[in-house]
């Protein structure tokens, strides 16, 4: 019968003419994670303002309420109340959202910022590692041609 040929020898060679740089692993691995704790910060920055600024908003509309809730003498005294009210509710519901566009706009510049970094960081990166991996590859290969 037809003996089985192992395979174990020629990939154990095969892998050790072709080490990996697990140091290159660990360095994207740290990198993500700066990277990550770089954007949750601008995400939670943004949230913890954005909350801010709606609890502010929701303070100031109920302190205005009390004056539309107040028992008025004449009934149109209860129509200029609501006007009053609804006019002072638009025009603090203009700066409001002005103020949710900033936090917007701030967050939107900073993940930008980060993001080109992070894309400068990674072609350096993936530069120096192909550089490192044709060396390795050029001195295996002059090994091997002068075990030859």
């Amino acid at each position: 019968m037809a003996k089985q040929t192992d395979f174990t020898k020629a990939f154990s060679d095969m892998a050790a003419a072709f080490p990996v740089d697990m140091a290159i692993f660990n360095d994207a691995f740290k990198n993500t994670a700066v990277f990550n704790e770089k954007m949750s910060k601008v995400a939670l920055d943004a949230a913890s303002t954005s909350a801010e600024l709606s609890s502010k908003f929701t303070k100031e509309t109920l302190a205005k309420m009390s004056t539309v809730t107040k028992a008025q003498k004449e009934p149109a005294d209860y129509s200029k109340a609501m006007t009053d009210f609804a006019s002072a509710q638009a025009e603090s519901a203009a700066e409001h959202m002005a103020a949710f566009a900033e936090v917007a706009k701030k967050a939107q510049m900073e993940t930008v910022e980060l993001l080109m970094a992070a894309g400068k960081d990674v072609s350096e990166e993936a530069t120096a590692a192909v550089k490192k991996a044709t060396d390795d590859l050029t001195a295996q290969a002059k090994k091997a041609a002068k075990a030859a």
